[in-house]
């Protein structure tokens, strides 16, 4: 079973995707991406995504920080200001999930057996 695991290791759906892939992940490196300045304060982010909990938002973002595709910048004022914005590797992935929107949304009703009126 050991050499199944190193096979994994290095293999870029594996550890690359699994960064970013999850449907948070995707929808707020969208948001950033589609923003008019390219930067969203926390808040702005959540008000984008009603549906995704403020505790899932922080550890989202956190995750895409820690994966280098989302900068965080905190300033120091009272009280914190924080923003945040692609990376140079977050915005060369931006074309490549702009072509999966897109393909999402011309194979939506074959995918999802759910018809658009």
């Amino acid at each position: 079973m050991g050499n199944i695991y190193e096979e994994y290791k290095f293999c870029p759906i594996r550890q690359v995707i699994s960064k970013f892939g999850d449907k948070w992940s995707l929808l707020v490196l969208y948001q950033l991406y589609s923003s008019d300045k390219g930067i969203l304060r926390f808040n702005e982010i959540r008000g984008l995504m009603t549906d995704c909990s403020q505790k899932m938002l922080s550890s989202t973002l956190k995750r895409l920080e820690q994966s280098n595709l989302v900068n965080r910048k905190l300033y120091p004022e009272v009280p914190p200001r924080v923003e945040y914005s692609l990376t140079d590797t977050g915005y060369s992935l931006m074309p490549t999930i702009t072509a999966l929107i897109e393909w999402a949304q011309a194979h939506f009703e074959d995918i999802t057996n759910i018809k658009v009126k």
